[in-house]
């Protein structure tokens, strides 16, 4: 194709970096200095989802589109979390550059190296953005030079090592290639966006539409996100949708919608270089469906989405409270539910399996799990998860498990125990730098097994100042055995109300889950036991008065804080012999086998 069919006046451009790094103010700033945003009062416009308002982090990849003088600017923000990769990796296909955000204080992180690596192989051209200067523990030229070593590591042709670098900071809302400004505007950014990403050209001659993402209106019906990689889309024109080798019936498109800010506009026809949202399916499009002219259907190719690393399984909760607090409890509607999550999770598989009320979830790992089952708790279901389980693979006739890359950053006295646990867990340590503020970075590969459970043991053993990041490495050949959880569980062997009078004899036998006037039933785990075996208790056991007892001989019971056990902590403390019942007001954890007799 030859230059002259450039759109000059669009670019596409995704914003990536490691967790917490600054993206989605970035967007914030950028959407309000360009006037696309007048109001100033939300922030981080981009979290729309309540997950994402309440943890601070990108789940789910979101685009908005700026207008900037005579320029359109479509910016795709994208996750930083390695379990949300999937995310990323579709929506990467739909830009020409990106722009990396790195925090000038924690340097390269995992994330970063995770989403950059995936932006490489595409070929997308990059700009990068040192953000947070204006910190006081901020190392600019470290972080530079960390930056530029990632580059000559994952850089797939030479073109990708030649970039600009920004300095700014995305809170105050300034970016120049001055590293000593801590004043000013977005303005440089923007100038360096319309000058060094390439403007977007047609692919083929006819129509091209890549699906990205999906959605649903009630008026609508099903709507899809995608970009225009070549040709021309009009309200009204007859299209077919392809992937592989599979053509659909033609269909007739209803409306276009582009983006703007926060809001669609309506519109009668696309080019090639748009991400566009559009309607009339009369069935359901899927992610990586190509929409073409009729007469030539043309799949667009698609980036294959990274394998999952863990499983777990779901089924019908059938504890002895089932039923109290949730309304969507059978099967059928648990079905439903994974199958439409199917259709915008991207990275997430669901397999059936012997018995009707148990389904098989796999995904990208514990907290890609964990965010499907807390959004499925609120909508109103209940429902037992069993432990996570990584997932093996036989490569050349050898067993392989998932690895790790692990970045630890800790005060250098918690060093020590740090470096002792994760030799426990067959950890190799690739790296070790000690900085002047007192504090120390290790980096390690770690089989994924090992980390199950070790965030909460990680925070404990550095009294709660240790910064913990991952992403997915690689499988190699199995590590052989691994120490799991080392106590065992107090588990109740009665159905009623707990009282005081039986947690004050119990509170010397191990840390409490439950608190005073709880409902308890008979297989329920109601704390961790001090010894490595199960315990059977009975914390309801009341008090037996008699007449002898004079009213001042009874201290009151003093009991300490019970611990709180929320989803995530359940799922790293949990056995295979044990389930986590969830309902929209409570996590429980339970044995399988709920009569103390049987379990004998």
């Amino acid at each position: 194709m030859s230059t002259q069919n450039e759109r000059k006046d669009v670019r596409n451009i995704a914003i990536i970096a490691h967790v917490d790094h600054g993206k989605t103010t970035l967007v914030d700033q950028l959407l309000r200095q360009s006037g696309t945003l007048k109001d100033a009062s939300t922030e981080r416009v981009m979290d729309s989802n309540d997950l994402e308002r309440e943890r601070g982090i990108t789940i789910l990849a979101k685009n908005t589109g700026i207008r900037w003088n005579d320029y359109y600017i479509n910016i795709v923000d994208t996750p930083g979390h390695a379990d949300f990769g999937g995310e990323v990796e579709r929506t990467l296909q739909m830009v020409e550059g990106f722009l990396l955000v790195v925090d000038a204080a924690e340097g390269v992180l995992p994330g970063t190296r995770f989403v950059l690596q995936k932006a490489l192989a595409l070929g997308l051209k990059p700009i990068v953005f040192i953000n947070k200067i204006d910190r006081k523990d901020a190392d600019i030229n470290r972080t530079q030079n960390a930056v530029h070593d990632l580059f000559l590591d994952l850089a797939t042709n030479e073109s990708q090592l030649d970039f600009p670098v920004f300095y700014g900071s995305s809170r105050f809302g300034f970016a120049s290639q001055d590293q000593t400004l801590r004043e000013g505007t977005m303005q440089p950014l923007f100038e360096a966006v319309v000058k060094y990403i390439p403007a977007p050209t047609p692919k083929k001659d006819h129509l091209q539409l890549l699906v990205t993402a999906l959605d649903h209106s009630d008026f609508l019906g099903p709507i899809a996100i995608g970009r225009i990689f070549s040709g021309t889309l009009k309200v009204g024109q007859q299209v077919v949708m392809c992937k592989d080798n599979a053509v659909s019936k033609p269909l007739k498109i209803t409306k276009i919608f582009k983006f703007i800010g926060l809001s669609k506009i309506e519109s009668q026809e696309a080019s090639y270089g748009d991400i566009v949202a559009v309607t009339g399916f009369t069935e359901p499009a899927t992610i990586g469906t190509t929409l073409c002219e009729v007469e030539h259907p043309d799949a667009y190719p698609y980036v294959k989405v990274d394998e999952p690393t863990v499983t777990m399984y779901m089924s019908v909760n059938d504890s002895p409270f089932n039923g109290r607090e949730g309304k969507l409890l059978t099967s059928r509607q648990i079905k439903d539910r994974l199958e439409k999550e199917l259709k915008v999770n991207v990275a997430l598989r669901v397999e059936p399996t012997t018995s009707a009320d148990v389904f098989k979830l796999s995904g990208r790992g514990q907290m890609h799990l964990g965010i499907l089952v807390e959004n499925m708790r609120r909508e109103g279901f209940e429902m037992q998860l069993s432990a996570p389980e990584v997932i093996y693979r036989t490569i050349d006739g050898v067993k392989n498990e998932p690895i790790e890359f692990v970045v630890i950053d800790v005060p250098e006295e918690y060093q020590g125990a740090v470096m002792e646990n994760m030799g426990r867990r067959k950890a190799q340590m690739k790296n070790m730098h000690a900085y002047e503020n007192g504090r120390v970075r290790l980096e390690y590969e770690v089989p994924s097994r090992a980390l199950l459970g070790f965030r909460g043991q990680f925070l404990t053993d550095t009294r709660g100042t240790g910064l913990l990041t991952m992403s997915f490495h690689g499988y190699q050949p199995y590590k052989g055995d691994i120490p799991t959880r080392t106590k065992g569980a107090m588990v109740s062997m009665e159905q009623g109300m707990v009282t005081a009078y039986a947690l004050d004899t119990l509170k010397e036998r191990g840390i409490l889950f439950v608190e005073p006037t709880d409902e308890v039933y008979e297989g329920q785990i109601i704390g961790e036991c001090s010894r490595d075996n199960d315990l059977d208790v009975n914390p309801c056991k009341q008090k037996k008065l008699t007449n002898m007892r004079a009213s001042g001989t009874d201290d009151a019971v003093k009991l300490a804080p019970s611990r709180k056990m929320d989803l995530e902590t359940c799922m790293e403390w949990i056995r295979p012999d044990e389930l986590i019942e969830v309902t929209p007001a409570s996590v429980r954890l339970r044995k399988k086998i709920l009569r103390a007799a049987l379990r004998k």
